[in-house]
C-alpha cells in the first residue's frame, strides 16, 4: 500500500505559488526524504497532506484515505514534526505529553519517559523554560510516543547537538525497522543521504526529481582534486572550480582522455577523483535543470 499518494495537488495563497501540480508516491515502510531548500514548497506541501490547509485543487491519500474527508482518521495515525513547534506556555513537559497523548486518547507515559530518557529531555521542566533544542525535544516525543504508523518530519533536526541528532535517527530508524514509514523534509543533504532510501527534490513547488538516493547521486561527474600546478584554462567540463593554495578542486564532466592530457602537461603531485557527494548533486538540480 502506498503511505502518501498525491495527484497533481496544487495549493496557491491567492495568486502566490505554493506548490503546483505535485505527484507524488511513498510506499508503505518506506524512508523518503523530501529535499529542497527554503520556500521551495516543502512546508506547504506537509500542511497541505495532513489537512492544516485546503488544496486549491487536486488530491491526496494518506494509507489509501482522502486527506479532506477523512483528516482525523489519518491524524490518529500520522506523528507530525513541525519545523517550528509552539506550546502553552506555564505548562510542564510532562503535562504537554500527556495533553497530546490524551488527545489520541492513548496512554503513553511508559514510551514518553523512555523517549525522554534516550534524548536527556526533563519531565519537569516547564516548557517556556527550555532552550530552541530542548523544545524540539518536546515536539518529537509529542511526535513519536503514540507509535504512529506514518511519521512527517519536518526540518526535525533543528536545535538539535550532534549527539542528540545521532540518538533522533537512531531512534527513526529502530522505527522504520519496526514498520513505520518515515517522510523526512530537509535541505539538510548530508541527512538524506544517510538514512533515506528514496527521495523527491523540489523546486519552485514542483517535483523537478524523484529517486533512489543511490541514483540521485549518481553523475557522470566526478570530483577532482590536483596537487600541483595544472592549467585547465582551455579544459572544457570544468565546473565548480575552488582554487587553493598549490591546488585545485572541481566537478569534471567532460572527456576524461582529455584530462589526462592537461595533467600530464602539468607537474602534479597529487591526484584524488571521487563521486560527488548529494549536495553537490543537488545544486546542479538547482542551477543546471538536472543536468549535471
Amino acid at each position: 500500500m502506498e503511505a502518501i499518494k498525491t495527484n497533481n495537488l496544487t495549493k496557491y495563497y491567492g495568486k502566490a505559488r505554493g506548490i503546483t501540480e505535485l505527484n507524488l508516491s511513498v510506499e508503505e515502510g518506506e524512508f523518503f526524504g523530501f529535499i529542497g531548500p527554503n520556500g521551495a514548497g516543502k512546508s506547504t506541501t506537509i500542511r497541505t497532506l495532513l489537512g492544516l490547509i485546503s488544496p486549491t485543487s487536486g488530491n491526496a491519500e494518506i494509507f489509501g484515505k482522502d486527506i479532506i474527508n477523512e483528516k482525523e482518521a489519518i491524524l490518529q495515525n500520522v506523528g507530525y514534526l513541525p519545523s517550528e513547534a509552539l506550546f502553552y506556555q506555564g505548562m510542564k513537559v510532562k503535562d504537554i505529553l500527556k495533553l497530546s497523548a490524551d488527545m489520541r486518547k492513548k496512554n503513553c507515559k511508559a514510551e514518553a519517559e523512555l523517549l525522554c530518557e534516550r534524548l536527556q529531555l526533563d519531565l519537569s521542566r516547564k516548557v517556556d523554560e527550555l532552550s530552541f533544542g530542548n523544545r524540539k525535544k518536546v515536539a518529537i516525543v509529542c511526535a513519536l510516543q503514540h507509535k504512529p504508523e506514518l511519521l512527517v518530519l519536518d526540518e526535525p533536526t533543528g536545535g538539535l547537538d550532534p549527539l542528540m541528532q545521532k540518538e533522533f535517527f537512531d531512534i527513526l530508524r529502530e522505527r522504520n525497522k519496526e514498520g513505520a514509514t518515515v517522510f523526512l523534509s530537509s535541505h539538510v543533504l548530508s541527512e538524506v543521504q544517510r538514512n533515506c532510501t528514496r527521495a523527491a527534490i523540489i523546486r519552485d513547488g514542483r517535483i523537478i526529481a524523484c529517486d533512489s538516493v543511490d541514483v540521485l547521486a549518481k553523475t557522470s561527474a566526478k570530483r577532482v582534486t590536483v596537487h600541483g600546478m595544472v592549467n585547465l584554462e582551455n579544459l572544457d567540463g570544468v565546473r565548480d572550480r575552488n582554487d587553493m593554495e598549490e591546488s585545485v578542486s572541481f566537478l569534471y564532466g567532460g572527456d576524461m582522455d582529455s584530462l589526462l592530457r592537461v595533467l600530464s602537461s602539468g607537474q602534479v603531485k597529487d591526484l584524488t577523483v571521487t563521486e560527488p557527494d548529494l549536495e553537490e548533486v543537488f545544486l546542479h538540480y538547482y542551477e543546471k535543470d538536472g543536468e549535471l
